[in-house]
């Protein structure tokens, strides 16, 4: 993996090739993160571009304290990613064809579309979840996170981020169960 990251922070504080690996490392994590939460490719370019640029000016004062460098960075994505919504005043669905993990390899048309319906009907469930749980599941099925850096991302302890998830995870079920799902 090259230089630990820790060694490589520090020296990223000096010499901006060094923040270029660090870039390199993680800007598709914080992209698919950023996407996710706002389903626009280009302004989720724009804003993953702003987490590096602010991550970047701010380097100077960052300390590590046992967590990964992206939990950090998530935490920006994430802040500006809530700016975003606040500033258009609307609400944004995520596309999670990713999340549903439905192969697109089947034997025939039919398999295709039943699949493609029930993608569907997973996505408009979970677009109908407050903002916080979508945010939730994206963390969860699109990062390496634990449950503890999730909760540094979002502001909240480990304990908050399993009983959040938990509750999350009945309220879905529910929902695709009203849904005939």
């Amino acid at each position: 993996m090259g230089e630990p990251e820790e060694k490589l922070i520090e020296r990223a504080k000096e010499d901006p090739e060094a923040f270029g690996v660090l870039y390199e490392r993680y800007v598709d994590q914080i992209y698919q993160y950023v996407f996710y939460r706002i389903g626009n490719r280009c302004d989720a370019e724009d804003l993953t571009a702003r987490a590096f640029y602010k991550a970047l000016a701010n380097l100077g004062r960052y300390q590590h304290r046992g967590l990964p460098f992206s939990a950090w960075l998530y935490r920006i994505a994430h802040n500006l990613v809530a700016n975003w919504h606040r500033d258009r005043k609307r609400r944004a669905g995520i596309p999670l064809d990713d999340l549903a993990m439905v192969s697109r390899e089947r034997d025939s048309a039919e398999a295709f579309v039943e699949s493609s319906e029930r993608v569907e009907v997973l996505r408009e469930a979970i677009a109908g979840l407050p903002p916080e749980r979508q945010e939730l599941l994206v963390l969860k099925y699109t990062t390496e996170l634990t449950n503890s850096e999730i909760g540094k991302v979002m502001g909240r302890s480990e304990g908050a981020v399993k009983a959040l998830y938990h509750r999350t995870l009945i309220a879905l079920r529910k929902e695709l169960e009203r849904r005939g799902f």
